[in-house]
Formats: C-alpha cells, structure tokens, sequence
C-alpha cells in the first residue's frame, strides 16, 4: 500500500523542488520565499526541519545534494541569476547551537546573465562537478580542484544549445564505454523549433562536450527531464515531461574505429501517456529503474511500471494529499499512446499490489546453433517425435467413490 505523510513546510511562497540525499533520510526544499529548508527523518518516520535559511534574492527554482562522498553538500539555483554552494557544518562551539546543523555559503556562481533555471552534480565517478543551465540557453560544467576547498570553483566548460534551457540531467552510468554524457531541456514555447531535448557527450580526443543527439519529435516546453539509473545495461533510458510523459530508449550504434565524432544513437519512444490532461512538470525514476513517477496540474501523482515486455502502464495514482485516487472514474486507465503494443486497463492497481510483482518471461524451447543448443535430445529423437506424435489417450474420469462401493479386504491366510 501506498503510506503518504504531510509536512507543514511553512514555507510563505510556492514550493519549486523537493530533493531527497543520497540515503533517502535527508530532504530539502526551496521555494519562491527565497529561503531553502533541510529536513531530516527520525526513527518514527517524522520528517523535522533542521535548517532554514534565506539563499538567494529571488525565487529558488531547483536545489540538489552531492553525494555523501564529499559531505554534506547543497547547490541551488535562482532567477536572481546565480547559482550557490552550501555546506553543512555542524557543532558549534556556543551552547546555543551546539548540536545543531548550520550551513554555510561555500561560494556563489555568477557567471549567467539571466534566471539559473536548474543546476545539479554530475555522478561521483567524474568527481565534484557542477553544471548549470540557464534562460539564456548556456549550459556551464563547474569543476572543485580541491574537495576539501569548496569556495573554489573552475569554470570548465561553456556550452550554448541555442534554446532556452529549463532543465538538465546527467546519465548516470559509470560504465567505461558510455562517455560521460547529459540531457538538456528547453521550455521555448515556440512549437515550430522542433527538438527541444539536446544529448550531449564528452569528447575523449577535443576535450570537449559535443551534440550527440536531438529528439526531434519532442516540439512542446519540457520542463522536466530524467535519465535512469543504469544497472549494466548498453542503452539509455529518457523520461520527459512537457505536456505529458514520454520515455525514450537511447541505443547507442557501433562505432568505427577512425570515428572521432559524437557516438550516434537510435532513438526509440518507449511510451507515451497523457492520463494527466495537463502540463507535466516533474518526472522522478526509482533507483532501480523500475518505476517511474509523474506530477502534472491535474494534482495528481502517477506511478508508471513495465512489465517483461517492456510495456508500460499505470499502476498507482495518488492524489495531492497523498490519498490514492478511488472510484470508478479514478482508476488508471489503457495507455493512450504505447508504441507497437496494447496496454489493458490495469483493475487493481489502485492498491499498490501490482508495483511491488516481478514479471518474468515464459521460457522458450532452446534452439540449436544457440547458446543453449546442447540442451537438446539427440537428432534422432526429435525426427521420430516429429513424425510419430504421441496421442492422448482418451481415459475415462472415475466415478465417485461412495460407502456402498467399497469392498472388505480379503482377510490374510491362516486367521
């Protein structure tokens, strides 16, 4: 089942962006109110604010933590048109606030000319690097020389993608043969600019970030973008949400060997859903992979989940305050549009039974020249079992047994 809390955030404005840690027991907020909130879950479950501070002169679009490995470590962005570091520093030396958590502005990026739409750290493996995007269609990659110094910060790399930028992710894989390589989204209302999702890799041989990929078919604002936990797999999968929810399969194609350019990608929409009828704003995988979730104007949560096949559908909605969504007109419904397949209506998804089942496949007959070839009987064998199939024998059912139909037991000899 699904369990929902509410929190008084006491915020005084609209909250933008909730951003959970690495552990999933620390979370913050920001907010138009221009401060930032850190919460902490304790034991019970209760999740209690534990820092509050004001962070920018304007409203904060987007705050993100790094990963534990360099502390604890916040980014934020805001229309104010900078970007800043937090670090936490906790035990001061006064009674006051001995114990308790206070974060400081380790250094403040004021390299944009216009509103910093979205900011976040790219995986541990590149080490403690930040990147930005920003109104003016500028993508900036941060890099700290020294961890243990974060009021020091190098700009480098500048990228300008042309469009308005209003979000940005990094593919999480570590795997040596995917380059290091992040997605951008842009929020340009002009629907006659087709493309508004650019991929773009890292160049081993120029040392720079080139243009990989556009999704063409992506004409509406995105405002929100993801790339999925990648758990060995040789592709890429990418949520997008704009006016609804689509996830597209990145493969990467064989390179040649002289090849120096950007590696090329078939792209491939997994599935598309527009169960929310409103803008879609925040898209969010699980750390498997697994499930997907989605916010939209329609107040709503929906949780997306494929099955073996590969076919997406809904299996949960949950309302603004947590509740799942009931009632005949409330349950999730066939996929509008899911590429080369049909999706049934899922009927108990509602009570959260079917997120947590795995699908496996049905085992098919191994075949010879394959892997599992020498599973199979003799050739012999399966000649003479193709041209002689065996037939059922019709057997007739037994009758039902009742007290008059048993017989004594014939009695042992010599008694």
């Amino acid at each position: 089942m699904f369990v929902a809390r509410s929190i008084a955030a006491d915020h005084k404005d609209l909250i933008h962006d909730v951003s959970y840690d690495f552990h999933g027991r620390r979370m913050a907020t920001c907010s138009s109110d221009q401060s930032v909130k850190v919460w902490d879950k304790s034991e019970n479950g209760e999740w209690h604010c534990t820092a509050s501070w004001k962070t920018h002169s304007g409203s904060v679009w987007r705050v993100t933590w790094a990963h534990p490995e360099f502390g604890q470590v916040l980014a934020s962005c805001s229309f104010d048109r900078t970007a800043a570091v937090w670090e936490e520093i906790v035990g001061e030396s006064n009674d006051k606030q001995r114990g308790l958590s206070h974060w400081i502005k380790r250094t403040t990026l004021v390299d944009s000319r216009t509103s910093v739409t979205d900011v976040k750290f790219a995986p541990k493996h590149m080490g403690l690097m930040l990147t930005t995007c920003s109104a003016d269609g500028v993508v900036r990659i941060y890099e700290a020389p020294d961890v243990m110094n974060l009021s020091q910060w190098s700009l480098q790399h500048e990228i300008s993608c042309k469009l308005s930028c209003s979000c940005i992710s990094w593919n999480p894989s570590s795997s040596r043969a995917h380059p290091p390589m992040f997605a951008v989204g842009s929020d340009d209302s002009n629907v006659t600019y087709g493309g508004k999702v650019q991929i773009y890799e890292y160049n081993e041989n120029t040392r720079k970030y080139g243009k990989a990929e556009t999704l063409m078919t992506v004409t509406d604002a995105v405002h929100d973008i993801a790339f999925a936990p990648n758990l060995g797999r040789s592709f890429h999968v990418l949520a997008i949400a704009t006016k609804d929810v689509r996830i597209f399969k990145l493969v990467p194609m064989r390179k040649e060997s002289t090849s120096t350019g950007p590696t090329k990608f078939e792209v491939q929409t997994v599935a598309q859903f527009d169960n929310h009828n409103s803008q879609v704003w925040r898209v969010s995988w699980n750390i498997t992979s697994t499930l997907l979730a989605s916010s939209g104007d329609d107040g709503c949560v929906r949780l997306w989940k494929a099955n073996y096949m590969d076919n997406w559908k809904c299996t949960g909605i949950l309302k603004g305050d947590g509740s799942p969504l009931t009632g005949s007109s409330g349950q999730p419904t066939a996929m509008s549009t899911v590429v080369g397949s049909s999706v049934q209506t899922s009927q108990n998804a509602l009570n959260g039974m079917s997120a947590g089942r795995y699908f496996f496949p049905p085992l098919d007959p191994p075949r010879a020249g394959t892997r599992y070839g020498h599973l199979l009987p003799p050739s012999s064998l399966i000649e003479h079992c193709d041209a002689e199939p065996i037939q059922p024998q019709p057997q007739a059912l037994p009758h039902r047994l009742s007290s008059r139909s048993l017989l004594p037991l014939p009695e042992a000899e010599g008694q």
